[in-house]
């Protein structure tokens, strides 16, 4: 457990009060981006749902704000899920820490009315760090030591260990905070995936007839089975497998591409002077296939020539570029066609 004071303002702009109430009651919000909690308890999504229809057809899950406030009123959580794929602020910051530790994070917040509770004393199965965002809220926490409480406010974020108990409460204000689950990768996972096309290899042969009663030829067949699958496991390269886990993770995140529209229609006046940068939380990675260069994105691989190389390494180091400082590494041409295609594909963006 780690408590730190930061930048009440610059915290508190993660989601404010304004922006939970915007995305309540004036944004459309479906479900499961939104769920509601009661004394431990999720309330059926039908009480704080309605149906509609956009161009003909049935839009199912709307939140009904008028309803979720009615049960807000009555000490009802509102839980907002997966905000980083919808709330800006926490997109970016989100990203940036994936960008940074390597493992998939998640955001969500929680909305409490005060003196309730929303769930009682459990642990999460990843780390945790809260955010306190609006008002101030009670946590108890469970550790060796025993049981600690302490009251988050505005400016304080607390780090929660894998397996850490807690639960909180809010007093006599209401409560708004924000936690980032950081859903760690695993030695267990990487095995997992390492050996699983070993595994799909095995023979999908039938065990014998009457092997209930004479296993003998089943455990030959088993120990037969057992000895090449340990071949093959001791055969599989780690620096290979671990390099596949790599391009795994830097190409298949979500796509963050805000501001992506803008940028694509500045893209016609695009010169050697334009200010560029690097769209933050963006991987920069590149990997040499052959005469061809693999540059992993995020959510994609780009393959280019692998001459472009000395040119990327640049545009990697750099936070901000213009097209004009690659004129010692790429001609007029190729630099504005090299820097064109890289704002389209999300790292690079156009600085206003």
């Amino acid at each position: 457990m780690h408590l730190h004071r930061g930048d009440a303002q610059a915290l508190s702009a993660l989601l404010t009060l304004a922006d939970a109430d915007h995305l309540l009651t004036a944004s459309a919000i479906r479900t499961p981006a939104v769920r509601v909690v009661r004394d431990g308890a999720i309330v059926p999504e039908a009480a704080y749902t309605a149906r509609a229809t956009l161009a003909g057809a049935a839009v199912t899950g709307l939140v009904d704000g008028r309803k979720v406030l009615a049960l807000h009123d009555e000490g009802a959580t509102v839980v907002f899920q997966g905000l980083q794929r919808y709330w800006p602020p926490l997109t970016a910051l989100v990203a940036e820490l994936e960008a940074e530790l390597g493992h998939p994070c998640q955001a969500n917040a929680y909305l409490t009315p005060p003196g309730a509770q929303g769930f009682a004393v459990h642990a999460d199965t990843h780390h945790v760090i809260v955010v306190q965002t609006h008002g101030r809220k009670q946590w108890e926490l469970h550790t060796a030591a025993g049981v600690e409480s302490l009251v988050l406010e505005p400016g304080l974020s607390l780090y929660l260990p894998t397996g850490t108990r807690h639960a909180a409460r809010t007093q006599d204000e209401l409560s708004l905070h924000v936690t980032i689950g950081l859903n760690q990768l695993t030695v267990r996972g990487l095995v997992q995936r390492t050996v699983r096309s070993v595994l799909a290899d095995v023979p999908d042969t039938h065990l014998p007839a009457g092997f209930t009663h004479d296993p003998a030829r089943t455990v030959t067949m088993l120990a037969a089975a057992l000895t090449d699958l340990a071949e093959r496991v001791r055969a599989i390269d780690p620096a290979a497998a671990v390099e596949a886990e790599v391009r795994r993770v830097l190409a298949t995140r979500p796509s963050r591409l805000g501001g992506g529209l803008l940028d694509r229609a500045a893209l016609a006046t695009l010169d050697d002077e334009t200010p560029l940068a690097r769209r933050p939380g963006h991987p920069c990675v590149l990997r040499d296939t052959g005469d061809r260069l693999d540059l992993l994105l995020g959510d994609r691989v780009l393959t280019v020539p692998g001459w472009l190389r000395p040119a990327l390494e640049q545009v990697c180091r750099a936070s901000r570029l213009t097209p004009g400082d690659l004129a010692d590494l790429l001609d007029a041409q190729s630099r504005l066609v090299l820097c064109r295609r890289l704002v389209r594909e999300g790292l690079l963006q156009v600085v206003a």
